[in-house]
């Protein structure tokens, strides 16, 4: 009788891999390493399970907005205090805050739960790329995402 494959935490090998977000557009990178996080690229994917993989994303600054985005796409957040409303557009955040702005996406396609927090505890950026990034001696995996030019 054959029955399906369940993984299991301690069986899960994971990689890492660094994403460029240069010329790339917020969805599409965004979706890309929601997958990757939640390892929905891996033929041991449960959904149960934190089968994913860690991601480092570099130049979240140059990140691609389409159409008008940038001056129409508005984020709120709220300090919990009378009349403390604050907006921000989605071009603000991509000069001031790249990485709060990729953040906020892809913690947006996670689960909603405990088994997303933890997942989306596997990601990180860094500000200035590295020729020759290596963490333990593991090598990274360059992942390439299409550009929406």
């Amino acid at each position: 009788m054959r029955t399906t494959y369940m993984a299991k935490p301690g069986e899960v090998e994971r990689k890492w891999y660094v994403i460029d977000a240069e010329g790339v557009s917020l969805g599409r990178l965004s979706s890309e390493v929601a997958s990757i996080l939640r390892g929905k690229i891996k033929p041991q994917f449960t959904p149960n399970v934190d089968t994913g993989d860690f991601v480092i994303v570099i130049n979240a600054g140059k990140v691609g907005l389409t159409g008008k985005k940038a001056t129409d796409k508005i984020y709120y957040r709220h300090s919990q205090y009378p009349g403390g409303l604050k907006s921000r557009t989605a071009g603000e955040m991509r000069t001031n805050n790249p990485e709060k702005l990729i953040e906020l996406s892809v913690k947006g396609m996670l689960p909603k739960n405990s088994l997303g927090r933890a997942q989306f505890k596997n990601y990180t950026y860094t500000a200035v790329p590295s020729t020759n990034m290596q963490l333990n001696n593991q090598k990274y995996i360059n992942y390439a995402v299409n550009s929406f030019k």
